[in-house]
């Protein structure tokens, strides 16, 4: 008994854990040759794929603006930008007035008289027809027939809103009151837009996106969004500094903004056409997205 306890004792030989470590070195060997591609997959698709989620939402909320801008505000001065001006609510405005429930022919905006659109003369306040999806404010813009693109940035179709009232029922939804302007003569189109004052015009800018890659293996390019500056009468003849804008996007590689206006007969409709490549920790992808572009006021 006691010789077996000591021959027990002993433990592991030294050849016995040798061969321990060669065995498990092999295993390990072979775990990582078998396992780790298909580890480096995984995370190259995950990160592709975090990638095409960031750039879509980047496109979505450009592609939303575009298709929501005041009809022919649309402003392209190259391929790496495009200026628009975003409307924040919209709908039809009375276009003559209430021969019915008016007090007397001719009577001026007044809870007894209807506030149609006249073209000929200056216009003070509007009766809006149809429900609206965002009240807007005083301070905010009524747009009104914006038939070429610079109209609403010059201010020839454009007028501060001064009050918000409800009006007779007969009479229309909400009344809004401007500053006296005299919108463009012989539009009938009925329709009308609301751009924030906060807002105004928007631009969307491509920065710095010329395919050079930093340490880590990711693009140095941006896409910026600048709004609050204002309207510029001019055409404008360059893209803008992004300095103070909000970078929607980063790890740009490549970025191109296409604004085709559809010249023709008619130019109903325009068409915006972006592509993006990111690249960040050496994986890249492309997306291509395009937008229709309603010009019709």
């Amino acid at each position: 008994m006691r010789a077996d306890h000591a021959r027990n004792a002993q433990g592991f030989t030294l050849l016995e854990l040798l061969l321990v470590i060669v065995i498990g070195g092999i295993m390990a060997a072979s775990l990582t040759v078998f396992f780790r591609p298909a580890f480096d997959s995984y995370l190259a698709t995950r990160n592709r794929a975090d990638l095409s989620a960031q750039a879509d939402a980047a496109l979505r909320r450009l592609v939303d603006e575009v298709r929501l801008a005041v009809p022919n505000s649309v402003r392209s001065p190259g391929s790496q930008c495009v200026e628009m001006v975003p409307t924040m609510a919209g709908g039809r405005l009375r276009m003559a007035a209430d021969t019915v429930n008016d007090s007397s022919p001719g009577c001026t905006p007044s809870a007894s008289c209807s506030a149609p659109l006249d073209t000929t003369a200056l216009t003070s306040a509007l009766d809006v027809l149809t429900p609206l999806s965002t009240m807007p404010a005083p301070g905010d813009w009524l747009v009104v027939g914006n038939q070429s693109p610079n109209d609403v940035y010059s201010g020839s179709n454009r007028a501060a809103i001064t009050t918000i009232s409800t009006p007779n029922p007969a009479f229309g939804l909400v009344r809004l009151a401007i500053n006296p302007t005299q919108f463009p003569l012989g539009y009938d189109g009925g329709r009308f837009s609301v751009v924030s004052a906060g807002q105004q015009a928007v631009f969307y800018v491509c920065s710095g996106a010329d395919g050079t890659l930093d340490a880590s293996g990711t693009a140095r390019g941006t896409l910026v969004r600048l709004s609050g500056y204002g309207f510029n009468a001019s055409y404008p003849s360059a893209c803008p500094s992004v300095v103070g804008g909000q970078t929607v996007l980063t790890g740009l590689s490549h970025c191109t903004i296409t604004y085709d206006p559809n010249q023709g007969a008619t130019q109903q409709n325009g068409f915006v056409y972006l592509q993006l490549d990111l690249t960040r920790r050496n994986e890249s992808v492309s997306l291509v997205v395009g937008a229709h572009v309603s010009n019709v006021p």
